[in-house]
């Protein structure tokens, strides 16, 4: 009997492996590594997934394994033959409602216990600070819904919450997770190029980001202001300081007021 020590199995190195919702042809080949941020999508319509999220930085970081995500459908727990997902209204009137029962099944088979955030118009409106809140987990679960909504009953029995895109109202919710899952992802460590662009950028601090110049430094009779220029880095910082705060009070003086409570 050979005494030459066995290899580690593989499953301890950077990658892993998971169950999935989805049939084995519809994943990604894309590697994960151990402990990415994960989002959890439960969805009538998987094939919307990654969309736009595979493309640029957030493409990239999903091709490195820096993040992940798993569709749910939700068609695959329907009631029936016609694995029917919503009915009509209790009480009468327009539009149809996805079943408590059916979301409910739906959600007790996500992998993972991440919380659960339904996008909902009528929820919590999405900010940056809790893009940065959910990046510093291991993942979160988005209900997309779809026609008038869901049963009010899945909502109190997981005690999920909901967060709204802003004051409209979508077709359903997966054009709004994209929203927040790339708003969400480019704080994960190693997905920015330059860490820092992160903690200049609008919102971050309670103001609007500063405007922005580049070369020509002369374009159709505008000119870059001469401070950029100067090589002043402090002014510079000064001068990028003031317009930040001028431009957030002219154009969001909610932002501007919130900002001057909390200094």
């Amino acid at each position: 009997m050979s005494n030459t020590p066995k290899s580690p199995a593989k499953s301890h190195g950077r990658k892993t492996i998971s169950a999935s919702a989805d049939p084995r042809e519809l994943i990604t080949p894309t590697p994960r590594l151990k402990h990415a941020w994960t989002a959890q999508i439960i969805t009538l319509f998987p094939e919307t997934f990654p969309g736009t999220l595979g493309t640029s930085l957030t493409g990239k970081a999903l091709h490195d394994g820096l993040w992940t995500f798993e569709t749910i459908p939700l068609r695959n727990f329907g009631e029936g033959r016609h694995r029917n997902v919503d009915d009509t209204p209790a009480g009468g009137g327009a539009g149809m409602v996805l079943r408590a029962d059916v979301v409910g099944r739906a959600i007790e088979a996500a992998p993972a216990p991440f919380p659960i955030i339904y996008l909902s118009p009528r929820g919590t409106p999405f900010t940056q600070a809790m893009a940065q809140t959910w990046a510093s987990g291991p993942g979160i679960t988005l209900l997309c819904g779809r026609f008038e909504g869901v049963d009010q009953r899945v909502l109190d029995h997981y005690d999920i919450q909901e967060v709204s895109l802003g004051d409209f109202v979508l077709t359903g919710g997966e054009i709004a997770a994209q929203a927040m899952i790339d708003a969400t992802v480019r704080l994960l460590p190693g997905v920015l190029g330059n860490a820092d662009s992160a903690l200049e950028e609008s919102h971050t601090n309670g103001l609007l980001e500063h405007p922005h110049y580049t070369r020509p430094a002369d374009w159709k009779g505008h000119k870059i202001p001469d401070i950029l220029t100067s090589g002043n880095h402090a002014k510079v910082a000064e001068w990028r300081r003031e317009m930040s705060e001028k431009l957030t009070a002219r154009t969001r003086p909610d932002l501007w007021a919130k900002h001057l409570k909390d200094k």
